[in-house]
C-alpha cells in the first residue's frame, strides 16, 4: 500500500493510526447492499445476460455522488444532515421522524428474515423464525454493548467474506461467458426502462446513506481538509459495490441466461445457491450462502448502528437538546431505536405484515431517495449555509444530483402506483 498516494486529510486524522483504504464509506456501501440487490442483479443477468453492466456502473456513480454530498455537508458546515433538513422546515423533520418509526418496525423484521433464510439453508436444524430472532439478538448485542470500533471491524470482516465468496464464484464462471459476451453491449431492451432505472437506483444504499456523517464523526474526520479523503473513501466504497453487484450479474448470466430457470424473491437466492453447487461444486453452494448471509447481516448491523444515530439526532433537534454530536450513541434515544429495531419487529414473524403498515412503509420509503437528492441539491448550493463559493457544488455535482432527482422521482411514482 506504500505506493498509493495518501489523500489530504488522512495524514492528520490520527497520528498513531496507519492509513487504510477501508474507511467509513465502506460501511455505507456494505449496509446498502442487501438481499434485494442480490436478487435484482441475479435477475438482470438471468433475463438479459450482460446488457445491464452499464446500469450497475451508473448506479454506483450516482450513489457515490450522493454519499460524497452527505459527507461534504458534514465537513463544511460542522452540522449533521438532520440539522440541514430541519433548517428547511418542520415538514422535513416531521417526514423523517414518521418514516424512521414505521420503516424501523418493518425493516427490523425484514432484515432478520433475510439473514434467517441464508442461515436456515446452511443449518436447517432450526426453523426460520428462530434464526430470525437469533440474528436480531446478535445484532442487538453487538450494537448495544459493542464499541464503534467493534462494529467497524465486524463490518469490514463481513465485507471481506462477501467479496471472497461472491466475487470468487464469479471469477470461476467467467469462461462460461464466452458465448454471451455479445450481450455486454450497452442497450435498453424493449420494455425494460423501469427495470433498468430500478437497477440503477438500487445499487448500494438508501436511508443508510444519511448515516455517513456520523461514521465520519466516529473516525474523527472533521473540517474541509477531509473533503478529498471523503471523495477517495466514497470512490473506493462504490467501486467495491460495483464489483460485487457485477459479480452477481455475471453469475446469473453465466448459469441462467437462455434457460427457463427464474429467480424470484429472496427465497430464489437459496435456490440459486443449489444451482451453483450442482453446476460447479457443492462447496460453491456454501460459499454463495455465506455471501448471501454476509450481505444480509451487514445490512442489519449497519442499520442498527447508523439509523439509530439518525433517530437520536432527530430527537436532539426536536427537543432542542444541547447534546454534543459525538455523544449521540450514548443517548436514551439511540438506545430506544436499537430496541425498536430489535424487539417489536419480532411480532411480525408470527402475525405477518399488516397491509396498511406495508403500504405506509412502501410509500414513505419510495419518497426518501428523491427527498435526499432534492435536499442535498438545495443545501449544497445555498449561500446561507455554505458561504464560500469553492465549497458549494460545482457544475458536475449539480448535474449528477439533478439526474438522480429525475431517476428517483420516476421510481417513486412507479412504486406508489404499484402500492395503490
Amino acid at each position: 500500500m506504500s505506493n498509493l498516494t495518501i489523500p489530504p486529510g488522512y495524514k492528520n486524522s490520527n497520528a498513531s493510526k496507519k492509513w487504510s483504504i477501508i474507511g467509513p464509506g465502506l460501511l455505507v456501501a456494505a449496509t446498502g447492499v442487501g438481499a434485494g440487490d442480490l436478487v435484482a442483479a441475479l435477475v438482470a443477468g438471468s433475463n438479459y445476460g450482460l446488457v445491464f453492466l452499464w446500469a450497475i456502473v451508473l448506479g454506483a456513480f450516482i450513489k457515490f455522488a450522493l454519499n460524497e454530498g452527505v459527507g461534504r455537508w458534514h465537513l463544511i458546515t460542522g452540522k449533521t444532515i438532520l440539522d440541514g433538513w430541519h433548517a428547511l422546515g418542520k415538514w422535513a423533520t416531521g417526514y423523517f421522524g414518521i418514516y424512521t418509526i414505521i420503516w424501523g418496525f418493518v425493516y427490523g423484521a425484514a432484515a432478520s428474515s433475510s439473514c434467517a433464510l441464508a442461515l436456515a439453508a446452511l443449518f436447517p436444524f432450526l426453523p426460520l423464525w428462530v434464526w430470525a430472532i437469533i440474528s436480531s439478538l446478535v445484532g442487538f448485542i453487538l450494537i448495544w454493548w459493542g464499541k464503534f470500533r467493534t462494529f467497524e471491524h465486524v463490518m469490514n470482516w463481513l465485507v471481506g467474506l462477501m467479496f471472497i465468496t461472491v466475487v470468487g464464484s464469479a471469477i470461476v464462471v467467467l469462461p462460461d461467458l464466452a458465448d454471451i459476451i455479445d450481450t455486454a453491449i450497452p442497450t435498453l431492451p424493449e420494455g425494460s426502462l423501469i427495470y433498468a432505472l430500478g437497477l440503477i437506483g438500487g445499487v448500494g444504499g438508501s436511508i443508510t446513506m444519511a448515516s455517513y456523517g456520523y461514521w465520519l464523526q466516529e473516525n474523527k474526520w472533521d473540517g474541509p481538509s477531509f473533503i478529498k479523503a471523503v471523495r477517495f473513501d466514497s470512490a473506493i466504497a462504490y467501486i467495491v459495490t460495483a464489483i460485487f453487484t457485477i459479480s452477481l450479474l455475471i453469475l446469473g448470466a453465466a448459469l441462467l441466461y437462455g434457460t427457463d430457470t427464474t429467480i424470484s424473491g429472496e427465497q430464489g437466492l437459496v435456490s440459486f445457491a443449489s444451482i451453483l453447487g450442482n453446476e460447479l461444486n457443492p462447496t460453491f453452494r456454501w460459499m454463495f450462502l455465506l455471501g448471501f448471509w454476509s450481505a444480509s447481516f451487514t445490512s442489519l448491523l449497519g442499520v442498527w448502528n447508523g439509523v439509530s444515530y439518525l433517530f437520536a439526532d432527530f430527537i436532539r433537534i426536536v427537543k432542542k437538546q444541547t447534546i454534543p454530536k459525538e455523544k449521540l450513541s450514548e443517548t436514551k434515544a439511540y438506545r430506544f431505536y436499537v430496541l425498536w429495531l430489535t424487539f417489536p419487529p419480532m411480532l411480525l414473524h408470527f402475525i405477518g405484515k399488516p397491509v396498511g403498515l406495508i403500504i405506509a412503509y412502501g410509500a414513505l420509503g419510495a419518497l426518501f431517495m428523491p427527498f435526499l437528492s432534492i435536499t442535498l441539491l438545495y443545501l449544497l448550493n445555498s449561500k446561507k449555509y455554505i458561504p464560500l463559493t469553492e465549497d458549494r457544488n460545482g457544475l458536475i455535482s449539480n448535474f449528477i444530483l439533478t439526474i438522480s432527482i429525475i431517476l428517483f422521482a420516476v421510481l417513486a411514482v412507479n412504486e406508489l402506483i404499484k402500492l395503490f
